[in-house]
């Protein structure tokens, strides 16, 4: 039977009707994404590009950036609880959901060479933890070329007990969000789990394995709706750094990123395998329980300025790097200063990567129209979804459907011919500025005057 892929609604396509199979039309929100994009994947551009190539943006549906817990942990309350104020978050926010793009975020409290407040390579970690008399942070003058470096003082159980604190807070005001679609989570350098040109030493300029545990756990029990990422560079290494790859084996879901996806040295086959070892280290099936993600390399200006053509590069196409790591999205912020970037081929490389949905049959029954939905993509589909038709919702979900997998849906009242459509909690809504229920002004700690001296 011949197959529809699922469209926005503006570009869905009519079954082919056969004898005995009824026709429908399957398409995802007019507000979910820019027209002509399916939400939640593909390549994806920093704010800034967004606003200022909007025929891209148009081609895109989600937008990339760093934050600062420094940012947004402003003080401590007389109880010793720490007062957030998520003024900028919210601000960013609206501002990627205006362009109908969702957004990736990752706060970070090591950027080498990165100026704040005044000074170069400056921590993100919140000034009334900097003024403790127990924290010392530590400092590298040009580590791996990249500029001065400072390090957060992993020594002080205060910091741990913030970044513990921070993240339930963040958990309980944002997971629900309809603008974000995944948070990338992290430590050392760029939050990318390494410290390169600086020796790694957990409990001093590195959490311990111990503390990332409680991490992890508090992670998994906190984001529930929104996926959350790490580095592959948390794949063990000599001395264990990292107790990532352990964890994920044991069952706790995080999904990947990999920030020189595609650089010359990254397939054991034609380079030295670094980055495909790491890959493999968290595990053949991890792809099938949680998302893979990152950012086209930067180790050469052509990496991403090429990656999208013909021949791709290091001999290597987009698609068929996207097809092996089951990619869901990439950061490809700098793709516009080649050649390649055309709207139609952004258009492409996003049909390229993730999940695409497409109606195996359908057929009309007493109560609704009976609809197979099977995923031809190349990863699975990560957020909670069904299929609806004039408000009528199918019972069953298509999170996790994997690709080759075909699943059936019953769409109360539905009829030949009948326009289906994709609906999530996690697809922007018209309403995009309302806050989810779950919302606080203030999170309280649990811990009482946690952070006194």
């Amino acid at each position: 039977m011949t197959k529809a892929p699922i469209l926005p609604a503006c570009a869905a396509a009519l079954l082919a009707a056969s004898a005995i199979a009824a026709t429908a039309t399957i398409s995802f929100p007019a507000e979910s994404a820019p027209a002509g994009c399916a939400p939640m994947k593909g390549l994806v551009l920093w704010p800034d590009n967004a606003a200022d190539r909007p025929e891209l943006a148009s081609a895109t549906s989600l937008e990339f950036s760093y934050c600062l817990p420094c940012d947004v942990a402003v003080g401590t309350n007389a109880n010793g609880s720490v007062r957030y104020d998520w003024r900028k978050v919210d601000a960013l926010l609206k501002k990627i959901a205006s362009r109908k793009h969702q957004a990736v975020l990752r706060f970070r409290y090591a950027y080498p060479g990165e100026r704040l407040d005044g000074v170069k390579g400056a921590t993100a970690v919140p000034k009334f933890i900097k003024e403790r008399a127990d924290y010392r942070e530590t400092y590298a003058a040009n580590p791996g070329g990249d500029g001065p470096t400072h390090y957060p003082d992993w020594s002080c159980k205060a910091l741990e007990d913030f970044t513990l604190d921070f993240y339930r807070a963040f958990a309980e005001r944002y997971d629900s969000d309809r603008r974000l679609a995944f948070l990338q989570v992290g430590f050392g350098h760029w939050a990318e789990y390494h410290t390169f040109g600086t020796p790694l030493r957990p409990g001093v300029n590195f959490p311990t394995p111990d503390f990332q545990r409680r991490f992890f756990r508090q992670m998994s029990e906190t984001m529930r709706m929104t996926p959350w990422m790490v580095s592959i560079d948390a794949a063990a290494r000599k001395g264990g750094h990292s107790p990532a790859a352990a964890l994920a084996a044991g069952g706790v879901r995080f999904g990947l990123f990999d920030d020189s996806f595609m650089c010359a040295e990254h397939e054991i086959a034609s380079g030295d395998g670094d980055n495909e070892r790491k890959w493999k280290a968290f595990g053949a099936d991890h792809w099938r329980r949680s998302p893979h993600g990152g950012e086209i390399s930067y180790y050469e200006d052509s990496d991403q300025h090429d990656f999208l053509g013909p021949g791709g590069i290091h001999g290597v196409t987009w698609a068929q790097a996207a097809a092996k790591y089951h990619m869901t999205f990439v950061v490809a912020n700098d793709a516009p200063e080649g050649n390649y970037a055309t709207r139609e081929r952004f258009l492409k490389a996003q049909d390229e990567c993730g999940y695409r949905l497409s109606v195996k049959s359908a057929k009309e029954t007493a109560l609704g129209l009976s609809v197979e939905v099977e995923n031809t993509g190349v990863a699975p589909f990560f957020f909670p979804a069904t299929l609806s038709h004039r408000g009528r919702r199918a019972e069953g979900t298509l999170k996790g459907i994997l690709p080759g997998e075909t699943r059936t849906f019953l769409v109360p009242g539905a009829r030949s011919g009948a326009v289906l459509e994709v609906v999530s909690p996690k697809f922007l809504s018209g309403d995009r500025d309302a806050m989810p229920r779950s919302r606080r002004e203030t999170f309280v700690s649990r811990r009482n005057r946690m952070f006194s001296s």
